[in-house]
């Protein structure tokens, strides 16, 4: 089966220190993987680096047959992240917000109104100002973008965080369908049980590495190897 995520010994940093640490992974076209781990464990810089948004300064790195190491531009309209900070403009409307990004990511404009309602953001509020909205309306925003723009991969970083009773089962519908429609999905949660119910398999990552199924033995490059500068690919 094709492999939509692959890392190789990756290696990527914040000045000298580093947020990947010689990270290996496999995740195959339409898995569910559920990401675990500590805080700072290196969680949300894996899926900010599988979204392009994160230099990778060593080993190798290929999402969605894209090389990280050389383009990390033209992988970004095929996937979505949400992340613990939403990308929204705060004097724009909720449903102007969707629909900018629509524009943005050049998906097709008519699958707004099906996606704000399907996160229940109808009425006055796809009217309201974002900066006048609720952390969980924003929240739903965010997921409302994810569902109209159908991305490949789905990068979600605690993605129930902030959210009611009825739209956290909201998000375990979505992740489904996404899966059910042949999209990939990553998802860091804290959240043991409820992931564990969603994915196909857990991966734990513990100092920007990857754990052994079953030890704490990391795979990938230990963190010594790095100071000596053997790296695969320019930082960006």
């Amino acid at each position: 089966m094709p492999h939509a995520v692959r890392f190789r010994e990756a290696v990527a940093l914040a000045g000298r220190f580093p947020l990947l640490s010689g990270l290996s992974l496999e995740v195959a076209e339409g898995e569910v993987v559920h990401l675990r781990g500590a805080n700072g464990a290196g969680k949300t810089s894996l899926l900010r680096a599988c979204a392009g948004l994160l230099a990778i300064a060593g080993g190798t790195a290929v999402v969605l047959g894209h090389d990280l190491c050389l383009d990390r531009q033209s992988l970004r309209r095929e996937v979505g992240l949400l992340g613990h900070a939403g990308f929204s403009y705060e004097e724009l409307s909720v449903e102007e917000n969707l629909a900018f990004a629509l524009r943005a990511a050049r998906a097709p404009a008519e699958r707004a109104d099906a996606a704000l309602e399907r996160l229940g953001l109808v009425g006055r509020v796809r009217k309201t100002a974002v900066g006048a909205c609720s952390a969980g309306q924003r929240r739903r925003l965010a997921l409302a973008v994810l569902v109209a723009r159908a991305p490949r991969l789905w990068l979600l970083d605690e993605p129930h965080a902030g959210l009611d009773h009825e739209a956290r089962a909201v998000v375990d519908e979505l992740v489904r369908e996404a899966a059910g429609s042949g999209a990939t999905v990553l998802v860091a949660s804290h959240e043991l049980e409820r992931a564990a119910a969603l994915c196909d398999r857990q991966v734990t990552i513990a100092g920007g590495r990857v754990l052994e199924p079953g030890g704490d033995a990391p795979l990938g490059a230990p963190i010594a190897a790095l100071a000596g500068g053997e790296v695969g690919c320019d930082v960006a």
